[in-house]
This record gives C-alpha cells, structure tokens and sequence, in this order.
C-alpha cells in the first residue's frame, strides 16, 4: 500500500481526487474486514502510523497476524472522520502506535486520545511506545530529540519521560502501565509484558542494538485505557510501576 500525503489538493487536483478515492477503497476494505472480524467474535486489533505497508491485515506469521494495518494516509488518528469510516464505537479491542506519539504536539496527543477512547472496546487497550527522555545515553537523546540526528527526528514534537507523560495520563482520566522506561536518576524499569497486545521491537528485549550493548536503545512503553465506567474491568491502574 502506498503512503499518501495528508493533503492531497497540494500535489495537483487529478491525483488529489484519485488518492481520495483511494482512501475511501482502502477504508471501505478495512470496514468490512473490521465487521467481519466482529461477526466471528474475533477481537480487531489496529496498528497506526505503520507506515508504507503492502498489506491491510498482519499476514499469518508476523507480530501483527490479523491486525488492521493503517498509516496517516489511510487513517490520521487525529481527525475523527478517519476513524468513522472504519469503525462503529467501541469496536477495536487493541491499538498500537509505536514511535508516532512523539510526532504530535501534546494537545495533539490528547485530541487523539479523545477520539480513541470513542472506539475502543469496554475492556480494550491502547500500546504506545515513544523514545525515552530519561535514557541515560547522550548519543540517545541526541538521535531522538525534536530536530535530533536520527531518522524522523526532524519531525519529533516531544520527547516524553514518564513523568511527562504519567501528568498528561493523569489529567485526561487514563489508566496507565508503565511497562519499560527510565527514571530519573538514568534506572531502567522494566517488566514482562504481553506481544499479543501489540510487538515493540525498539525495547529491552527485541532491538537487535541491544544484543552487543544492553539497553543502548529502548523505548518509553505504556500500557493505557480511560478510567471510565465501560472500563471498569480493566487491569490498568494509575500510577502502576
């Protein structure tokens, strides 16, 4: 699947109306598959910001076998109209965006966790993964800053911690796991956490970079859901670590 631009009209008005159209195909395919999925009493699961896929489900055998694969081009999580093309409230039991938190403003991240707490299941849970602010490693921090030096970087809006990120958890009424982080005094935290909820290969366990060097590159994992009545049972607490 080819990556769109958020803003077909910019790139001429004859391909802006084909790649809408194109959106709306992939969207109208992701919807069936989204009820076929519910009528089989199977969970939906949904990864965003993939980037350039060649598939809409996870092929059988991946880390996503069976999930809905989506990008900005198909489904920008900040604009709630994307989301109802695909789904019906409470519909999607996991979601999972590693590394494109950092990509939106704060208030941005809050709008998305507005819209995202509209879809998801009574009992569902969001996996995000970001890099981490308190990683003791300069270089590190250097690469994964806003404007640093490594991929996507110049495109990063905020580099959270786990404070940082407990405080805008905290104000918007979300339980939070944190699964894998640093503190503060530059200590790793981690626990055994579930792939089925969604894989992060930029964590403790799964970066290669990690094999030769440990810890040299991992991610700022949580585990959320809203702190609502519809998520009563949920396993989340505030404030877990």
């Amino acid at each position: 699947m080819k990556r769109l631009q958020s803003d077909p009209g910019a790139i001429g008005t004859g391909l802006g109306l084909r790649l809408k159209l194109h959106k709306k195909r992939v969207q109208y395919r992701l919807r069936r598959e989204a009820k076929r999925l519910l009528s089989s009493g199977e969970q939906v699961g949904l990864v965003i910001g993939s980037g350039p896929s060649q598939h809409l489900v996870g092929p059988g055998g991946s880390h996503f076998q069976g999930w809905l694969i989506t990008d900005v081009g198909i489904l920008n999580a900040l604009r709630r109209t994307d989301w109802e093309a695909i789904f019906g409230p409470g519909q999607i039991c996991r979601i999972f965006a590693e590394h494109v938190i950092e990509h939106w403003s704060e208030d941005e991240f809050r709008e998305f966790l507005r819209i995202a707490a509209h879809f998801l299941a009574p009992t569902g849970n969001i996996r995000i993964a970001v890099p981490d602010g308190f990683h003791p490693d300069r270089a590190y921090i250097d690469a994964v800053k806003p404007g640093g030096t490594g991929p996507g970087a110049d495109d990063h809006k905020v580099l959270y911690d786990y404070q940082t990120l407990e405080s805008i958890l905290s104000e918007a009424n979300w339980s939070y796991d944190l699964l894998e982080y640093f503190d503060e005094r530059g200590i790793f935290h981690g626990k055994a956490w579930d792939t089925a909820n969604g894989f992060v290969e930029r964590s403790e366990r799964h970066d290669p970079r990690n094999e030769d060097h440990p810890l040299s590159f991992t991610s700022l994992i949580v585990d959320l859901a809203p702190m609502t009545k519809f998520h009563a049972g949920s396993a989340l607490t505030s404030r877990s670590r």
